[in-house]
């Protein structure tokens, strides 16, 4: 075995020639500008007003002077990490854009050419010649099928060429204006209607999937899904860039992109030694030989004394959790997590500045959050101390070290480290620099946007799914909220607060424990069953969901009569066909109506009474995304009903929930009073 010392050398000349990183792009335009450094133009295509929306227009006339056969090409300035040459690991990525395309009046539709969306290599920028009407910009008859061509494109075509299926068809074009794959659009796209186009790409399965949706027919019969498997490493280079190309044929219709969104990401290893390779790789071999052989005695001694010391901190740290009554093979479990580390009190105190009044972030049921530095990881951290008196406390800590250091999601909160001895409990965490969601929805900071709100409610959705479907085990959450929801410097959601989540089984319903939970966050079978289940943690993100939309908190008792609880209020306001007047007054009506009305309706369902109808997180998603119809709900809110053994009415029923701040108990002692606490 390497002994720690040289180990440690090894590993510092290896970090010399590489160093693993994370490679995101993450962007999105809700409107353009013509001096956006971001977006470069080529040939046609410009900034215009149309619709009186400032748009890409992919064949400005205005430059192209009428000029028929032309083509334009709008693109992200930056180059995206595509794959990785040494993990041969492939990027996820997701872009969505609206588009439209359009005839002046008096034009006869012919010859209309089409729009793509393209991947490319950044030396594949430039238009081709003669490449206007059937070839989209992309192509010519000289360089149609070239594999130098490094290009994969998703069409959007409007005219039938020899080589097309038909008019108003979506094609995955690879090198080539032959499509590996296509499906015909139903309707025609050059109506001027506003259409929705989601591609998405998983680089483990390799499957290049397109939705296209018309905001204005009924998903079942205005979409089209198209899914293509195609190896993007081996058709492009490891840097690519994305954008849109246009064509125009005999007439020249007005070709329009209105918005774009995209986000990938992508684990790599970096090369930081490129120039010089042969020689100075080779003394830097001979040096490494050198410094292990010239060193090896003394790091042999080095070791000896880090493992004695390392055993009898081992021993104090021991010592230190049985006088606390901590079951010390605990530290075992915790420690056959992969991540997070067991950090020292000390440690902790520096980091934190001793746990610095002016860097508190928040005050929580158990204790106080506050923000630190870790100069060993060069990060900022969030470190929750809990009270080393509170048994309650201590459970949910022993509860959030065992689950969440298992978990690994974009959307969660990651755990950095963990510490307990004479200071306390402490959970260390990523630092979230826009805070929690309820402090922008509610607080002090500043309003959220409709794009963003709309992508943090994608953003849970996918965290929830992860915990329910997508991990080994089902994670039933039990403490879902807004101000659990955290935010980071982009904006992504990431749930956090682990300490009442628990295993369950997937072929197992739900799990009787004592109730736990928020007050207005609840399933109302809660109240009475005491049972978590997933159904539970999909009531609670409905509510979540109401408050994005509305900005307004689950229970106002101030506010009037019929306003006071949302959920009933929202229905209501549903079942008048009047859903839009619930909408956050902030937002000022600058909304996507219908994702407005998708999200108000999806967190109904969500928050339905009866559990045995409510959606699974799987088919929220499913809608949030347009990929599913809205579901029909009942104009009226039901009424939940429940009902509790009658051997247990008799004696007293205590029910325990955590609430922001403080531990709250219910207690009730007959049906009438168990009625009420349904009714909340």
């Amino acid at each position: 075995m390497v002994n720690q010392p040289v180990r440690a050398i090894l590993l510092v000349c290896l970090f010399y020639l590489r160093f693993s990183s994370t490679t995101s792009t993450n962007f999105s335009f809700s409107s353009f500008l013509q001096n956006d450094r971001n977006i470069s133009f080529a040939g046609d295509a410009s900034v215009a007003t149309v619709s009186d929306h400032s748009s890409i227009r992919l064949n400005d006339n205005q430059i192209a002077g009428n000029v028929f056969n032309g083509s334009g090409r709008a693109y992200y300035t930056q180059p995206i990490q595509l794959w990785n040459s040494i993990t041969r690991s492939t990027t996820d990525f997701t872009t969505y854009f609206e588009f439209s395309i359009m005839f002046p009046s008096g034009s006869s539709n012919l010859s209309s050419g089409g729009i793509a969306f393209f991947i490319a290599s950044e030396n594949s920028l430039g238009i081709p010649d003669n490449s206007g009407a059937g070839w989209l910009g992309l192509f010519n008859e000289t360089t149609n099928g070239d594999e130098s061509n490094q290009m994969v494109a998703v069409e959007f075509d409007t005219f039938q060429d020899q080589w097309d299926p038909s008019n108003n068809h979506v094609g995955v074009d690879v090198n080539s204006i032959t499509s590996k794959a296509n499906s015909t659009w139903s309707n025609t796209m050059v109506s001027g209607d506003i259409l929705g186009a989601r591609i998405s790409y998983n680089g483990t399965s390799n499957n290049l999937t397109i939705f296209l949706k018309d905001p204005q027919v009924p998903v079942d019969t205005g979409s089209l899904t198209l899914t293509h498997n195609v190896n993007l490493s081996e058709v492009l280079p490891e840097r690519v860039i994305v954008g849109f190309s246009g064509s125009t044929g005999q007439e020249i219709p007005i070709q329009v992109i209105r918005n774009w969104n995209f986000t990938s990401s992508l684990d790599q290893v970096v090369e930081q030694s490129k120039e010089g390779e042969g020689d100075s790789k080779m003394w830097l071999v001979g040096l490494i030989i050198g410094l292990v052989i010239g060193i090896a005695g003394v790091s042999l001694l080095l070791s000896i004394l880090l493992r004695n010391a390392k055993r009898k901190k081992k021993l104090e740290e021991d010592y230190e959790d049985e006088e606390m009554g901590f079951d010390v093979s605990m530290n075992e479990d915790f420690e056959k997590g992969t991540g997070p580390k067991r950090f020292t009190y000390k440690e902790l105190v520096s980091a934190t500045n001793g746990f610095s009044e002016e860097g508190k972030l928040g005050q929580g049921g158990f204790g106080g959050v506050y923000k630190g530095f870790l100069d060993e990881l060069n990060m900022e951290i969030a470190v929750k101390k809990i009270s080393e008196g509170s048994k309650q406390g201590k459970k949910e800590y022993t509860s959030e070290v065992k689950i969440i250091s298992r978990l690994r999601h974009r959307n969660l909160v990651q755990l950095v480290g963990w510490s307990h001895g004479r200071g306390g409990f402490l959970l260390v965490y990523e630092y979230m620099p826009n805070g929690s969601l309820d402090h922008h929805l509610f607080g002090k900071r500043s309003s959220l946007t409709w794009l963003v709100r709309y992508k943090i409610a994608l953003g849970l959705a996918s965290g929830l799914f992860y915990l329910h479907e997508e991990w080994e085990q089902c994670v039933v959450h039990r403490d879902i909220k807004s101000s659990n929801v955290m935010l980071d410097s982009n904006f992504n959601a990431k749930l956090g607060d682990f300490g009442l989540a628990r295993f369950v089984d997937h072929d197992l319903g739900s799990q009787t424990t004592v109730l736990a939970g928020t007050m207005g966050y609840m399933a109302p079978e809660c109240l009475i069953t005491g049972k978590a289940s997933k159904e539970t943690d999909v009531f609670s993100f409905g509510v979540v969901a109401l408050e994005i939309a509305c900005g307004r908190k689950p229970v106002e008792p101030r506010a009037e009569e019929s306003k006071v609880r949302m959920v009933e209020w929202v229905w209501e306001l549903y079942g008048r066909g009047r859903l839009l007047e619930a909408a956050d007054g902030i937002l000022n009506g600058e909304f996507d109506e219908k994702e407005m009305e998708c999200l108000m309706i999806v967190g109904l369902w969500c928050a339905h009474p009866d559990c045995n109808l409510r959606p699974s997180i799987r088919q929220a998603i499913q809608v949030m995304n347009f990929e599913a119809p809205l579901p029909n709900l009942p104009p009226k809110m039901p009424v939940p009903m429940y009902f509790t053994p009658a051997a247990n009415l008799s004696k007293q029923f205590t029910n325990t929930w955590s609430s922001d701040t403080t531990i709250q108990t219910v207690t009730a002692s007959d049906a009438t009073t168990l009625s009420q606490i349904q009714s909340c």
